[in-house]
C-alpha cells in the first residue's frame, strides 16, 4: 500500500484493523531489520509518497515534514535558507522523516543537538480506527496538548502512523572543523575525554572510536567544532592543547576531507558481518568500558555514554556476549 494523503493512511490503517491484518509502516527501509520482521507482516505500507516540506518559518527556525520524504532531501531544501534539521542518524542520506523519529535514531550530532526525540514539537498521527491526530504546533511558543511526538519517538510504529512531524531547526554553521586523536590506551583515552569534558569546548561532536584488537589499530577520538570560521579555529587549536598529552598524534581535517572522514566513520560500524547491539554508559566509566568491549569494533558519543558494538563470531559467540 503506497497511500498518498494523510487520509489515506488512515483509511489503510482502518482496513487493515477491520481485517485483522498485521502491518508493517516503512520509509526507505534502512531500519526494516530492526524491531518486528516487516516481513511477517500481512502488508506493508509504504509512506515515501507523503515526502513533502508542508511548511517552513524560518524566523521561528521550525519546519513541517511529511513522513516518508528523506532527511538529505529535506535538508538540500532548507540549505538557501542557511537552516537545518541536525540530525545524522545511520544511512542519513536514504533514511525518512518518519523512520528517523520512529525509531529515535541518531549519530555523532547527538552530541550538540540532541535525539529525534528532543527536536520534535509537534505531530500528526494516524491510529488503527482511521483517525487523524495532531499534538503539538508549528512553532515553539505554540506548543500545546498532550506531547504525543515525544510518545512516538522511538515506538518503532507500534503505536501510531507518523504522517507528519514538526522539528526545531538549527543555522546552517559557517565553517566546520574535525580534529582526528589517536590513543594508544583505554587509560588515555579516558584521561582524555575527561579533559575536554572539563574544559570550555563546545564541539557539535565528540565520538570514541574504537576498532577490534586484532585490527591492530589503536583507540581514537574524533572532535567536530561549526561556527563562524574564527570560532572554529580557536577551538580547535585550544583541543590540539588539550588533547596533546593524551594523544599519539591529532589530524585536523575540513572541506572535502572532513565530509569523507564522517562518511566513512557512519558506515564502519555497519560494513561487517556480526550483530550491532546499542550500548549506553557513564562517561566517567568509559576506560572500563572500553576494555570490556576491546574486542570488538566500538564507535560512540564520548560525553552522552552511547554507542555501538560490533559483535561477532557464530550466533552462540554473539549471544553469549550480548
Amino acid at each position: 500500500m503506497t497511500p498518498s494523503t494523510p487520509d489515506e493512511v488512515a483509511a489503510a490503517l482502518r482496513r487493515a484493523a477491520d481485517a485483522r491484518q498485521t502491518i508493517a509502516i516503512r520509509g526507505a527501509g534502512t531500519k526494516s531489520d530492526w524491531g518486528r520482521d516487516g516481513a511477517r507482516a500481512d502488508a506493508i505500507l509504504d509512506m515515501r509518497s507523503l515526502n513533502r516540506v508542508l511548511a517552513h518559518e524560518a524566523g521561528d527556525m521550525t519546519a513541517t515534514l511529511e513522513a516518508g520524504a528523506a532527511l538529505a532531501d529535506v535538508n538540500r531544501a532548507l540549505a538557501p535558507h542557511r537552516q537545518w534539521l541536525p540530525l545524522d542518524p545511520p544511512f542519513a542520506e536514504r533514511a525518512t522523516i518518519g523512520g528517523v523519529l520512529a525509531t529515535n535514531d541518531s549519530g555523532p550530532l547527538r552530541h550538540r543537538y540532541g535525539t529525534p526525540r528532543d527536536l520534535v514539537i509537534g505531530v500528526q498521527l494516524a491510529t488503527t480506527d482511521g483517525v487523524l491526530s495532531k499534538a503539538g504546533g508549528r512553532v515553539v511558543k505554540n506548543v500545546a496538548g498532550y506531547d504525543l511526538g515525544k510518545l512516538v519517538a522511538g515506538s518503532f510504529g507500534s503505536l501510531a502512523a507518523i504522517v507528519s512531524a514538526t522539528f526545531k531547526l538549527a543555522p546552517l554553521p559557517a565553517a566546520s572543523k574535525t580534529l582526528r586523536a589517536d590513543i594508544a590506551d583505554a587509560a588515555s583515552l579516558a584521561r582524555a575525554i575527561g579533559a575536554v569534558m572539563n574544559s570550555a569546548l563546545d564541539p557539535i561532536a565528540f565520538e570514541i572510536v574504537s576498532r577490534a584488537r586484532a585490527a591492530g589499530s589503536r583507540f581514537g577520538l574524533l572532535i567536530r567544532f561549526a561556527s563562524v570560521a574564527a570560532a572554529v579555529d580557536a577551538q580547535a587549536a585550544e583541543a590540539v592543547a588539550t588533547l596533546q598529552p593524551y594523544a599519539a598524534g591529532v589530524a585536523a581535517l575540513d572541506g572535502d576531507a572532513e565530509r569523507s572522514m564522517w562518511r566513512e566513520h557512519a558506515d564502519a560500524i555497519w560494513s561487517g558481518d556480526g550483530a550491532i547491539v546499542r550500548a549506553s554508559w557513564l562517561p566517567a566509566n568509559i576506560a572500563r568500558v572500553v576494555e570490556e568491549v576491546e574486542a570488538f569494533e566500538f564507535v560512540g558519543r564520548a560525553a552522552v555514554g552511547a554507542g555501538l558494538v560490533r559483535i561477532t563470531g557464530s550466533d552462540d559467540d554473539q549471544a553469549r556476549v550480548v
